[in-house]
């Protein structure tokens, strides 16, 4: 015969800690403003001029015959293959930016042209 004694323990109560204290928290640092963009004084603010395409003729990049108004002005250039922007706007003696206001329909800042498709030069219309 086996005999078993059970001994029960309490269990032990848990010491109290001190809480930590909680670390300061740090208000948000205020960011200083963006300074406010001040011009070249070296270069001069000029604004992209405008006025009437003139047709320098034909260029690589720029081989097709434009449309002419009834003074004689380039008013408008269909694309062909092998033609590019840039070339466009240099071939009529137009500032880029001056060529893509007014073409807000070409994306890509003028390196998305497609065949056929017909670019405004008349500065006086946004084609």
């Amino acid at each position: 015969m086996v005999t078993q004694t059970i001994v029960i323990t309490p269990t032990p109560t848990p010491t109290p800690t001190a809480t930590p204290t909680p670390a300061p928290t740090q208000e948000p640092v205020a960011e200083a403003p963006a300074p406010e963009p001040v011009p070249n004084p070296d270069v001069p603010a000029e604004p992209i001029p405008e006025g009437p395409a003139v047709d320098n003729g034909a260029i690589p990049g720029a081989q097709a015959a434009p449309e002419y108004n009834g003074a004689g002005e380039p008013i408008s250039y269909t694309v062909i293959e092998g033609d590019s922007f840039f070339d466009i706007a240099q071939r009529f003696d137009l500032p880029m930016q001056q060529l893509l206001r007014m073409n807000p329909k070409v994306s890509g800042l003028g390196e998305n042209i497609y065949l056929r498709q017909v670019i405004n030069l008349d500065w006086t219309t946004t084609g």
